[in-house]
């Protein structure tokens, strides 16, 4: 089967070398970006796609989460609408996963990842957006 590839934008490097570590180790193909901005830049450099979701941590110097969530849907490109893209927040509250959701993201995991946690939600959302 094709490897999935994750966006994982995350700006603490030791964050983003943990999740990426436990991504790659489920097969997962990473790509990292160390702010909202960069992100989107990458995602807008992929082909359509490429990325079968992206992890999006919500606070993130340059453009945060919500604002690179924002400009990912806004993307005139057959992927940008449809793309999983889950919110990482060390703030699990309310407003944060209604904001989230505002901004057009799809689901909330609270920081710390738990590990479960984050493989069953990623085939979840992988599995919709695949239309199986």
């Amino acid at each position: 089967p094709m490897r999935v590839k994750i966006l994982l934008c995350e700006d603490n490097l030791l964050n983003q070398e943990i999740a990426a570590t436990v991504l790659r180790k489920r097969n997962y193909l990473v790509e990292t970006a160390l702010n909202g901005q960069l992100g989107v830049e990458k995602f807008k450099a992929s082909a359509i796609g490429e990325f079968g979701a992206i992890l999006m941590d919500l606070r993130m110097p340059v453009l945060d989460g919500y604002g690179a969530a924002k400009a990912i849907r806004r993307l005139p490109r057959a992927d940008a609408g449809s793309v999983p893209i889950i919110a990482l927040s060390a703030d699990a509250y309310d407003e944060n996963i209604q904001q989230a959701k505002e901004a057009g993201m799809n689901a909330h995991l609270s920081k710390p990842l738990e590990v479960k946690k984050l493989f069953l939600l990623l085939e979840e959302w992988l599995n919709q957006s695949q239309g199986s």
